[in-house]
């Protein structure tokens, strides 16, 4: 058999390589000088025969022979090329030698493979390279664990496996309590700091056979196999001292860090992935909301399921509403306190439903905003308004938007493209936020206030008094109208404390120049109170309930210009 020359046979050695022809009738092979610089540590009779060097070869031994699949190339005088990698390991003990063989093999009359020959180098850094990537494919570059997607495929094979095998195992999501305080106070690295050593804390107080995965930010998933309630339940307390009872060292001190730990049984409670998953989390967020540094444990739940239900339903209806353009207005006059001449119309939503009733908004209202449909609603809404404006010039109109649609850039963009469509419609528009949005974030919702008012619209704070806004934020916001809450207007004929409360509001806001306007009024008796200590507006059962029938289509006449 023809090898390599001596010259080339020192050129391969210097590259790492050795030449070989194999032949495959007598099972011999030789080799080129210097060939035990690919193979240390490999003694020569190892090499000699293939029988004998596939002993060495992992983790497939015959994958030589198998490289020659059937090629009528394999009968030229070039042969049919082939390439392998395999690994090659002296002993048990040894460290594996990864090999990239590249060469021709030739066949005989039959077709069948009588000789081989070719060069083997050493890969061993590409290999290494290529584990290096794949580990990082399949692992959290920051703490090592697997990552979600490794995490979730082996929760699914757990969940396969323990169905077929009729056994049980537990999946748990443990987060991390007040990760953002952290960031805050130290810093994003401090943060990772923590995040890498409350893994490796988990990561020690693990069976043999438990999966530990980074799930996402702050959390961590982890499958416990052959695990019952009992030891769910000291597993958990495990994992949470592991946490708590020490302080993490980070380079800005320590740090003081609690986990809080929800878990599901699989697959009494969870049938797939996805299943364990959500219930996971939702029960994560439920110990988190309880206290935080606690474990808790899903269990089924016949009300919570029926909401689900019913939230899925309605969900349903208020989608099938706004398509169907189901979702109408309702009027309700607010009057001057002197001269009870109607000023302007509260806009308030309704949806018509197919067997002819009708849902107020109290039942619309807070399951959209719960099932975040309000964007949708509110949308719509403003529709419903700019459109009532533009055809009804003498009638102003006031309207309700929810806490999130005040910074939604998509209801800006739609009132802005309204109100150039429609020119003069907004000085006729009120819209009303709650107390509670401007204390939430009265920086961005003065950013909301000027441009609106840049249109001539008004604003109007709803249900005043509930919250905690001082006058001096309202100055702030520059808001024109104070809706007092009708909580505490509704009994001021009988309740000192509640008159008390309404006249000292109406004071303040006659000398910040900031119109009032009193919600529920029931009687006469308070209305006349409510006139005598200035308040400007009022509104309730007493003026009149909402109507959807516009109520200025047979006396547009009798309403007055906008709030001044």
């Amino acid at each position: 058999m023809a090898l390599a020359p001596p010259q080339a046979s020192t050129v391969l050695a210097l590259l790492g390589q050795a030449a070989f022809a194999w032949d495959i009738a007598t099972d011999e092979i030789a080799w080129s000088d210097h060939a035990a610089s690919v193979f240390p540590g490999i003694p020569p009779q190892a090499l000699a025969s293939g029988a004998e060097f596939s002993k060495l070869i992992e983790p497939v031994r015959s994958i030589r022979a198998d490289a020659f699949s059937p090629s009528p190339l394999a009968r030229s005088d070039d042969g049919a090329p082939y390439r392998i990698e395999y690994g090659v390991r002296a002993s048990t003990s040894a460290p594996v030698i990864w090999i990239e063989e590249s060469g021709a093999w030739f066949a005989g009359p039959d077709g069948k493979p009588v000789r081989a020959q070719g060069i083997v180098r050493l890969n061993n850094e590409r290999h290494a390279h290529e584990e290096q990537l794949l580990k990082l494919s399949r692992h959290d570059p920051l703490t090592g664990e697997l990552n979600r997607t490794h995490l979730v495929a082996a929760l699914a094979e757990t969940i396969e496996e323990v169905t077929r095998f009729r056994s049980s195992c537990a999946f748990m999501l443990i987060g991390i309590d007040h990760l953002s305080r952290i960031n805050d106070a130290f810093g994003f690295d401090v943060a990772d700091a923590v995040i890498a050593e409350v893994a490796k804390r988990i990561r020690a107080r693990l069976r043999a056979g438990d999966v530990l995965g980074r799930f996402s930010g702050n959390k961590f998933g982890l499958i416990l196999k052959n695990c019952t309630v009992d030891d769910m339940n000291v597993a958990a307390e495990r994992f949470l001292a592991g946490v708590r009872d020490d302080v993490v060292p980070t380079k800005s001190g320590p740090v003081s860090v609690t986990v809080s730990i929800g878990a599901v049984t699989v697959p009494r409670h969870a049938r797939d992935a996805d299943e364990a998953i959500n219930r996971v989390q939702e029960t994560l967020d439920m110990a988190k909301r309880r206290r935080a540094g606690s474990f808790s444990l899903w269990r089924p739940n016949v009300e919570r399921d029926a909401q689900r239900r019913v939230n899925i339903r309605v969900t349903d209806e208020i989608v099938t509403a706004l398509n169907e353009r189901r979702i109408v207005m309702a009027y309700e006059p607010v009057v001057e306190a002197r001269s009870r001449q109607t000023s302007f119309y509260e806009c308030l939503v309704r949806m018509e439903q197919n067997d002819g009733q009708v849902l107020l908004a109290p039942d619309i209202v807070p399951v959209a905003e719960r099932l975040g449909l309000i964007r949708l609603v509110d949308h719509r809404v403003l529709e419903l308004v700019v459109t009532e404006l533009a055809v009804s010039p003498n009638v102003q109109l006031s309207l309700n938007i929810s806490p999130d649609t005040t910074m939604d850039p998509d209801w800006w963009a739609s009132i802005e493209s309204l109100m150039l469509a429609h020119p003069g419609v907004g000085e006729r528009l009120i819209v009303e936020i709650t107390e509670t949005v401007a204390i939430r974030d009265i920086d961005n919702v003065r950013g909301f206030v000027t441009r609106l008012k840049n249109f001539g619209s008004r604003i109007a704070i709803d249900d005043f008094g509930a919250g905690y806004t001082s006058f001096r934020n309202l100055r702030k916001l520059g808001v024109d109208i104070v809706k007092i809450d009708g909580a505490f207007v509704q009994n001021i004929a009988r309740s000192a404390d509640d008159r008390a409360f309404v006249q000292t509001l109406i004071d303040l806001a006659r000398r910040l120049q900031i119109k009032t306007v009193a919600e529920w009024v029931q009687d006469d008796e308070s209305a006349v109170m409510l006139r005598d200590w200035g308040c400007d507006y009022i509104q309730g059962r007493l003026i009149g309930l909402a109507s959807s029938e516009r109520p200025w289509g047979a006396q547009s006449g009798a309403v007055s210009p906008a709030v001044s």
